[in-house]
């Protein structure tokens, strides 16, 4: 398995005053107002927001689990509103990966098949899948745990887990949301470190947080306010 993302050069994200509005008539809920964002290819960023701001719904944009209600999301110089329903699969199966707050593992599943997933969807072979899966948990130091369940692992490992599946693809973006919400603090900054040595190999790496210690780990800070980017949010 590659050790770093296949470079991109330039903006890999531009966000032309994206708008994002779930429901209707008296029901509807404005998540986003008009976001304009570009980052670049191998930028370290976390956005920061309280609950209810919209900051995941623009990771879930980002990561094309999402489409904008108005505006344009051009992703590596495509615009995303073009991509077929197949294309934009493709792009959240090979091209980003995902860490969620809450593991998202299968519990009856080892750890191996777990990571091999975006694999399986991906069509790669079984015995393919398995070096890679391997490859992906050797990053994260739990290859010796590959038959191992997920309820048979600590919080943290859990997580490992789940950075490996994200990895297994070697996508270009890595994205993750409130990555050690559910962790103590020393495992917390072990997650972190992780990240920051995968921003080394040359990923693209976003988080969404609401805590400034964990922010402070980015290159760049983005503030979400009301669906709002906050004026002077960049550092």
């Amino acid at each position: 398995m590659p050790e770093s993302a296949p470079p991109v050069s330039g903006s890999i994200i531009h966000l032309d005053e994206v708008h994002k509005i779930y429901g209707n008539g008296e029901d509807k809920v404005h998540a986003l107002r008009g976001v304009t964002l570009t980052l670049e290819s191998g930028d370290f960023v976390a956005i920061m927001g309280p609950s209810g701001s919209g900051k995941s719904t623009l990771m879930h944009i980002l990561g094309c689990l999402d489409v904008p209600s108005e505006g344009e999301y051009t992703l590596a110089g495509t615009p995303v509103s073009r991509m077929s329903s197949r294309a934009l699969a493709r792009v959240r199966n090979q091209r980003v990966g995902f860490v969620f707050q809450s593991y998202n593992l299968l519990s009856r599943s080892g750890l191996a098949r777990n990571v091999e997933l975006p694999l399986l969807y991906a069509g790669v072979g079984r015995s393919e899948r398995r070096e890679r899966a391997l490859a992906a948990l050797e990053r994260v130091g739990l290859r010796e745990r590959w038959r191992a369940l997920p309820g048979q692992l600590s919080g943290g490992q859990r997580q490992r887990v789940a950075i490996a599946r994200a990895l297994v693809n070697n996508p270009t973006m890595v994205l993750a949301d409130e990555p050690t919400g559910n962790l103590d603090s020393k495992t917390g900054q072990e997650i972190l470190q992780l990240f920051s040595d995968l921003h080394r190999q040359g990923h693209t790496v976003i988080l969404v947080t609401h805590d400034p210690n964990v922010a402070s780990r980015a290159n760049q800070i983005i503030r979400i306010v009301d669906g709002r980017i906050a004026n002077g949010s960049a550092s």
